[in-house]
């Protein structure tokens, strides 16, 4: 199946639950407890879908550098996609979780990476699915057997090197998708060092969505971006390199495709230091 959408409404993926080309991802996760995700998903998940989780599957082991959720092996991913039935480039997969899309937008910006670019988000996440009535289920799918070869785009990802020699040229705009008191240094609950990367501007990753976790209208995320929609680039990061994908998703929904993804984010700047 393929879809130029890039989000779908849940009245959308009710009518699809069955269909063969069509995989319902599940990633509920808290940083707070990495266990959490995966034990809602075992109590009740929205039938079909299988759960990949933050740490375990999108995102590899973390390093001296790389940041706190470095990218995962591509091939390890690929495999795990093709085991729930993801056929590369055929398949269309549907991400979705309970955090505003924090979790499912990573989802959604490493299947972009890997080269597959039929993947949605659920609009509302899993709360907006349950609102609406639809039913959930504790019935874990059986693994698949499908193809996933991915074709890497590189140009999607720098590194800290790209972001140092880059980052005050005129034309490339860094942003940084904290919210507002992490990047000033006021508040920093999870890294060592408070602060933001110099020459970097605000757009926290919360204000994608409203409060219940539903887009805001194209036109809205068009006006968040009119200051740098000019830009030849824009290179978004965040603490470790997830929230900032919901920024990247919002770019795309602007229709802004010059978007790149500092992997590493804070964490990994700040691993230099």
């Amino acid at each position: 199946m393929t879809t130029d959408k890039l989000v779908i409404s849940p009245a959308w993926l009710f009518e699809h639950l069955n269909d063969p080309q069509v995989v319902i991802v599940d990633c509920r996760f808290s940083l707070a407890d990495p266990q959490l995700g995966r034990q809602q998903y075992q109590l009740s998940h929205i039938e079909g879908s299988y759960y990949l989780d933050l740490n375990q599957h999108l995102s590899s082991p973390v390093a001296e550098h790389g940041g706190r959720h470095p990218l995962p092996n591509p091939l390890d991913l690929a495999r795990k996609l093709a085991e729930i039935g993801v056929n590369y480039q055929k398949t269309l997969v549907v991400a979705y979780d309970d955090s505003r899309f924090a979790f499912a937008a990573r989802l959604w910006w490493l299947l972009q990476y890997l080269g597959h670019e039929q993947v949605v988000v659920l609009d509302g996440g899993f709360a907006g699915w349950q609102k609406a009535g639809y039913p959930v289920t504790n019935i874990i799918p059986q693994p698949q057997t499908a193809n996933f070869v991915p074709k890497i785009k590189t140009d999607k990802v720098v590194d800290i090197n790209t972001v140092k020699s880059t980052k005050d040229l005129p034309e490339v705009a860094l942003v940084d998708s904290r919210e507002s008191d992490r990047y000033r240094g006021e508040r920093e609950p999870i890294d060592k060092i408070a602060g933001h990367i110099p020459g970097a501007v605000n757009y926290p990753w919360q204000e994608v969505t409203d409060s219940s976790g539903y887009l805001l209208p194209p036109d809205a995320q068009r006006r968040r971006w009119e200051n740098l929609a000019k830009s030849e680039e824009i290179i978004v990061y965040c603490g470790s390199g997830v929230t900032a994908c919901v920024n990247l998703l919002s770019l795309e929904l602007a229709g802004i495709s010059q978007g790149k993804l500092y992997a590493g984010s804070w964490s990994d700047w700040i691993s230099y230091m």
